[in-house]
């Protein structure tokens, strides 16, 4: 419904019995009431009553199931009772927090009624009523109301209010009972000037929209009578399912405690039955017979047609004759969806060959998502722009889900319009922060005040500096390092107080732990301005400072608010310069030389004591600062700077661990990495013993020790590839509530205990953890959330989610840059070595570039060649040539656009030469470029 604009914004109360907390007060005064009925006839006009204004009343179905269209801008006007948002709230926060957003937008005039608080609107409910059909009436008791209430107001102007239901049996009651009723797609349908919104329906029907054949493709999820006596008798397991990327392959992780069949295999089609990545299932164990191995081969899916059930079992086929004996599994088949995790996918628009179908199947972004069938009357506009599509259904006799159109993102490619892509697809949230987040923000320009500083001690006196990448602008930490009179030395670590702006509970907060980390807690104001740690301004500080001797032993330690500021901001490349400098002797300097010779000692502790020095090949791009498009592509450059920085950082982060724990044994906020179980380390132990070297893995000194030996002098880069090696085989560090767990132990670090402290601009656990300490040490006062384990531990369980999506995301953002570096780049040929083999191609490592790819040696359309896969040393033979882990080989990298969804870094093989199979260094006519005819699209 379009409004014109209007300078009067009234509440539901001008409308409606004033909101109190009894029932029985009421407000039905003249004034206000006209003036809304004067603003109404200016906007809301019904396309289905010529010009006649009106409200919807939608039911909690319709709110639950259609919100995508509730959300769009041509929907306003619109009423939610308090007992449809108690349902909601009851069945999904996800939908509960869309629609308190959408009551918050005040452009789009949502309106919250509270009928269940008002005489002539509640309800008492009858005996022999079941609490839906009560609500149910209670609705149309609301709806009803609302029209005779109007009438009386004002009997020449035809206001009304119109109940939307999908509830066939809802909808006649409400005809009877004099109310005007629709279900949502004959409302929809009606407004003709909007017909984009009929793509945003829900397709509700089960059976729905179906394949024209019919043929029944799944079994029937199982009913729940049957379902609680496998349950009972241990048939039927549950679990999440996740799916792989790279193959009809699934595997469903087992809830529970039971170390037997944590983990089941379920392969094929109609084993998955239609089941989604993350959804929670109930999974039958297949005999023995019947179990599979995980598959060793990477499926090349080139988009199969529509429903090609042939292709689809050939693949299956594919799968399972590729299958190692030794290595089989538990497997199962999917019997129930208990719990749904769908949510809005984003891809692109497989517009149909069938010319003026409206149906047409969309290819999720997400390789482990399948296809969806959609209803669309944009198919033309929408072809080659990326798109979010919501599932609505998957019937049994259908090989793709059925699901409707939410959002037209943009053209694919476009830098602008895959960022969003790539945020959306890892749950980033990325919108921008509302005003009622900001307006806990301090006035600009702000300084420290008298009442900052009750708590704080001044050290604005000291010599400290911060030392960051090129570019940064929100400096967390800096440091100082100085002698003292008895002649140890004192150091301090100072980290943005950003606690002192984010006070628990208000917006502000809530918004950062939802976020939790990577995307930063607040915009510039808070995180470049306010704490950014800058050179020359006054900051707030929460300070670590520890008295040492020289040889790095800590003496004392305190902890204390401050305020500081900073003399320098210096890049890791210029402090370094100065350490190594033979001119300069200024305080900086000398600060610096001090922490980098203690840093070092602490290193060499830390090592001696365990901790692991892992590598991942971390990668930096120059950009063009006009197109900033990449220009270069290279490893990053680490200094000792770096090293000197980050040991601090991390004995800061024990120091502060300790302290917190101490005072706060049941529900300190600490970090641990388990130690990984010994199968995650045999591709490492095997890729060694090809070199004739031993990697011994019983304890993480014992690993430390068996990589710092493993050097071979004529290859010099295989240490770093054993430690790349290395970290793949490391289990995630994750936070944890230390009164919900026993092991504290941070296996990487080899440290007894481990918090996060020193990133507060960054992360929210760092936040909370400056909360404990500021308690800990009388700064600040406690509050009932920080002092309740289960809510901190549920804290914990978001944090890790967004932290583990927040490294996906990066790993994409990589990706798609690199994409755009060889795009410009053209093709080139690099040495690279070898990380993985598989059954039917081998991953390598270019080191150059910090790039990993893959090498298929097995190609559609063209010859198969011989090929012999060795698990056990690992190698593959491809027809005479043996490749095995951490061989060198020289190949040919390329832009592969041939698919606009999925484009990708392709690479062939150049050398060793095997003929049909390495191709030449001439590079002439290898582009592989977007196809004149219609792109096909990949799943």
């Amino acid at each position: 419904m379009h409004n014109a604009v209007a300078h009067h914004h009234p509440t539901l109360l001008e409308l409606a019995p004033t909101e109190t907390r009894g029932r029985h007060s009421m407000h039905t005064g003249g004034a206000p009431a006209q003036r809304l009925i004067q603003w109404v006839w200016q906007g809301a006009a019904s396309p289905r009553r010529g010009s006649e204004p009106h409200y919807l009343l939608p039911d909690t179905n319709v709110l639950l199931h259609q919100i995508d269209v509730l959300e769009d801008p041509a929907i306003r006007n619109v009423i939610v009772l308090q007992t449809v948002l108690q349902e909601v709230r009851n069945q999904s926060a996800l939908v509960y927090k869309r629609i308190r957003d959408v009551t918050n937008n005040l452009e789009k005039h949502f309106y919250i009624f509270t009928n269940e608080h008002h005489r002539e609107t509640y309800v008492e409910q009858k005996q022999g009523e079941n609490s839906n059909d009560r609500n149910d009436r209670a609705i149309r008791v609301a709806a009803k109301w609302y029209n005779e209430h109007l009438k009386k107001l004002s009997a020449e102007n035809q206001l009304q209010v119109i109940f939307i239901t999908n509830d066939r049996k809802n909808k006649e009651k409400a005809i009877e009972e004099g109310i005007p009723a629709f279900t949502c797609e004959e409302y929809v349908k009606s407004l003709t000037a909007n017909p984009e919104l009929i793509d945003r329906l829900a397709c509700l029907s089960e059976e729905g929209n179906q394949i024209e054949s019919g043929k029944i493709i799944f079994l029937e999820h199982l009913p729940l009578s049957k379902l609680q006596q496998g349950i009972k008798s241990g048939t039927y397991l549950q679990g999440t399912f996740r799916t792989s990327r790279d193959n009809l392959e699934a595997t469903l992780w087992v809830h529970g405690d039971a170390e037997e069949n944590k983990e089941i295999i379920l392969q094929g089609l109609k084993n998955l039955n239609r089941a989604i990545h993350e959804d929670i299932v109930y999974v039958e164990l297949l005999p023995q017979s019947q179990w599979v191995a995980p598959s060793s081969v990477v499926l090349h899916d080139d988009g199969q047609n529509e429903d090609d059930m042939e292709e689809e079992e050939e693949r299956e086929h594919t799968l399972k004759t590729a299958a190692n004996e030794k290595m089989l599994k538990p497997t199962g088949r999917v019997v129930e969806i208990i719990k749904r995790n769908w949510r809005p996918y984003c891809g692109m628009l497989s517009k149909s060959d069938i010319k003026e179908s409206r149906r047409h199947l969309f290819t999720p972004a997400d390789k482990r998502i399948p296809r969806i069938w959609i209803e669309t009357r944009q198919a033309s506009t929408l072809e080659g722009q990326r798109i979010t599509v919501a599932i609505d259904g998957w019937p049994k006799n259908s090989r793709y889900p059925n699901g409707h159109f939410v959002k037209n993102l943009g053209q694919v490619g476009d830098k602008e319009t895959e960022t969003e892509v790539l945020l959306l697809e890892h749950d980033v949230p990325h919108q921008p922060f509302s005003q009622a987040v900001l307006s806990f923000l301090p006035q600009m320009p702000w300084n420290i005040t008298k009442k900052d500083m009750k708590n704080c001690e001044d050290l604005r006196y000291l010599c400290v500096c911060s030392v960051d990448p090129l570019g940064c602008t929100d400096i967390d930490d800096a440091l100082h390092c100085k002698e003292l009179a008895n002649g140890n030395l004192e150091v301090g670590i100072h980290i943005a107080d950003v606690s002192h702006f984010i006070r628990p509970g208000n917006a502000l907060d809530q918004e950062s732990a939802r976020r939790g980390t990577t995307v930063y807690l607040c915009e510039e104001l808070l995180s470049s301005n306010l704490c950014s740690l800058r050179c020359n301004v006054d900051r707030l500080a929460f300070s670590c400072i520890w008295e040492m001797n020289h040889n790095a032993e800590i003496l004392k330690t305190r902890f204390t608010k401050s305020a500081i500021n900073s003399k320098a901001s210096l890049t890791y490349a210029e402090a370094q310069m100065r350490i190594d400098s033979a001119t300069m002797n200024d305080d900086i300097t000398i600060s610096l030389r001090g922490l980098n010779k203690l840093a070092k000692i602490l290193k060499k502790r830390r090592i001696e004591k365990g901790a692991l020095t892992l590598s991942s090949p971390e990668v930096r791009f120059h950009m063009d600062s006009e197109t900033h498009d990449p220009t270069d592509l290279q490893t990053k450059e680490f200094r000792e700077t770096n090293s000197m920085v980050e040991e601090f950082m991390l004995l800061a982060n024990i120091s502060v661990a300790k302290k917190i724990h101490e005072e706060f044994s049941e529900h300190a906020l600490l970090r641990k990495h388990p130690a990984p179980p010994p199968s995650n380390y045999e591709i490492l132990v095997k890729a060694a013993k090809s070199k004739n070297l031993e990697i011994k893995t019983d304890t993480a000194k014992s690993l430390a020790d068996s990589l710092d030996r493993a050097d071979s002098p004529t290859f010099p880069y295989l240490n770093i590839l054993l430690r790349i090696l290395a970290t793949c085989c490391m289990m995630q560090a994750v936070y944890f509530c230390s009164g919900m767990d026993n092991d504290f132990h941070h296996y990487g670090l080899a440290s007894p205990i481990y918090t996060h402290f020193t990133s507060s601009i960054r992360r929210y656990a760092d936040i909370i953890v400056h909360q404990l300490l500021a308690v800990a040490i009388g700064a600040d006062c406690t509050y009932s959330e920080l002092t309740d384990k289960h809510k901190l531990s549920n804290i914990c369980k978001n944090l890790n989610f967004r932290h583990k999506m927040a490294q996906y995301a990066q790993r994409v953002s990589v990706v798609f840059h690199t994409q755009l570096f060889f795009k410009s780049k053209g093709i080139v040929s690099e040495e690279a070595y070898i990380l993985f083999v598989r059954k039917n191609a081998i991953v390598v490592l270019i080191p150059k570039y910090g790039l990993e790819g893959t090498v298929f040696f097995e190609e559609k359309d063209k010859p198969k060649p011989q090929l012999a896969y060795d698990d056990e040393i690992p190698s593959l033979k491809v027809e005479d040539i043996v490749f095995h882990v951490f061989d060198k080989v020289k190949v040919k990298i390329m832009l592969d656009s041939s698919n606009l969804q999925h484009q990708k870094i392709r690479m062939s093989l150049v050398e060793p030469q095997i003929p049909g199979i390495s191709i030449s260094t001439d590079t002439s006519n290898m582009a592989i470029n977007e196809p004149e005819r219609k792109k096909k699209l990949e799943k």
